[in-house]
């Protein structure tokens, strides 16, 4: 009989022990630092209405969702967090309380072709602020501090990352300006970092930009320097648009020294409309963006009439995690949650020991006590630090043999010496 092949789809990942452990604690570092800074959880639905998601996907992104149909409605799988966030403050307005703080952590999907760091179903790990009628430019300005808190806790030592930013009003009024589609030119410039500067000039070119408002575009976004230096050179251009003079002003505001201004950042997606972040790790460059967000105006606009402003920023943890492993820079460590295997002859000591340890907050597992060289390399195999083991001696004397299963070290405690030796 022909077996079934196990393999996974293409675009979709398994972890094995140690490395799940290693991204599940990833994971919840991000957890606690979004709630330290006041983030509300939600969870939406991976199905969607099609309609509610197709509003507000546009260009390749809509090309890339997985849709079906079941009886007379259309479905959609989430391709982001966010604009199933829309949905759900338009949805329940009046019950929230604004400026509404929340944070998601889930899967989206996406029908991409499948290569390094880019996967068909990825976790994102979301942050953003709501406003009703408005939100102040400080919320803008709050955003690095909880990137750089993140990623100064999960990333290698010495691994030294940049918050980059931009507004989208600035470039905006400059295509405003040079009296070209926008919209396509913002994603062409969305691609520098993958096509490169000849890239850009090309598709550019391919959309009917004549060259000498190409080099205009490729000259702006090579502009380099200090935060201070940048905003002076944009400050001195002759370019008479309101969009992007409110955009130079509004970037002066939000910039600080946890950021570093780059009018490259374009951030393709139709959505944002002013502040927007990229954030890159320093040695790396090739593996690209590894945070990503901005501002929105208006993204709840297809589903209520009320102006509901946004900002926020997304961690794609998978695509990190998957490129931390190829670079070789993963800290893995155990393979298991346990941090005690208790071994032992008598099933009463063995429970009733187990079942203190884990009212004391110690990931515990047990087994009974034969074959002790194979049970200890199952626990070294796993990474579990402490062995106690209890055989008819320890019965007899009430007491229990604590291994160190890095040091080696063996002891003789009594229940109440263990229980303080785990503990520390």
């Amino acid at each position: 009989m022909n077996k079934v092949n196990t393999k996974t789809l293409k675009g979709f990942k398994e972890l094995l022990p140690a490395e799940q452990m290693a991204f599940n604690k990833m994971l919840e570092t991000i957890r606690k630092t979004y709630e330290l800074y006041g983030f509300i959880p939600l969870d939406t639905p991976v199905l969607e209405r099609a309609e509610a998601l197709l509003a507000k996907a546009g260009g390749e992104t809509e090309q890339q969702i997985y849709q079906f149909t079941k009886g007379k409605t259309d479905y959609a799988m989430r391709f982001d967090l966010t604009v199933p966030l829309a949905r759900f403050v338009a949805e329940h307005e009046r019950e929230l309380t604004f400026p509404f703080r929340r944070y998601a952590i889930g899967k989206v999907y996406r029908g991409e072709r499948p290569q390094a760091g880019r996967l068909r179903e990825f976790h994102q790990c979301d942050i953003d602020i709501i406003g009703k009628g408005d939100l102040a430019l400080s919320a803008d300005a709050e955003l690095p501090n909880i990137i750089s808190s993140i990623f100064t806790k999960i990333l290698p030592n010495n691994t030294k990352f940049t918050i980059r930013i931009n507004n989208r009003k600035i470039l905006n009024g400059l295509f405003e300006w040079l009296n070209i589609d926008g919209v396509a030119a913002m994603r062409i410039l969305d691609k520098l970092d993958k096509i490169g500067i000849d890239g850009i000039s090309k598709e550019l070119s391919e959309i009917g930009v004549e060259q000498n408002k190409i080099d205009s575009i490729i000259s702006f976004s090579e502009i380099t320097g200090t935060n201070e230096e940048i905003l002076g050179q944009l400050k001195a251009m002759t370019i008479d648009n309101k969009a992007f003079q409110d955009g130079v002003t509004e970037l002066q505001q939000v910039s600080s020294s946890m950021t570093q201004i780059d009018l490259s950042i374009a951030r393709g997606l139709a959505y944002y409309t002013g502040t927007v972040y990229e954030t890159t790790l320093d040695q790396y460059p090739q593996v690209g963006s590894i945070c990503s967000g901005g501002r929105y105006e208006d993204l709840a606009g297809t589903y209520t009439n009320s102006l509901l402003p946004g900002v926020g920023i997304s961690i794609g943890l998978s695509r990190l995690f998957d490129q931390l492993k190829t670079l070789e820079l993963l800290e893995l460590g155990a393979s298991t949650p346990t941090k005690v295997l208790i071994l032992s002859i008598d099933e009463d000591v063995k429970a009733k020991l187990a079942s203190e340890l884990r009212d004391n907050g110690i990931p515990t597992e047990t087994q009974a006590l034969n074959k002790l060289d194979k049970q200890l390399k199952y626990a070294n195999k796993l990474g579990i630090p402490k062995v106690i083991i209890i055989g008819n001696d320890e019965v007899a004397k009430k007491q229990y043999s604590l291994k160190d299963m890095v040091t080696g070290e063996q002891q003789t405690l009594t229940k109440v010496d263990i229980l303080s030796n785990l503990l520390l």
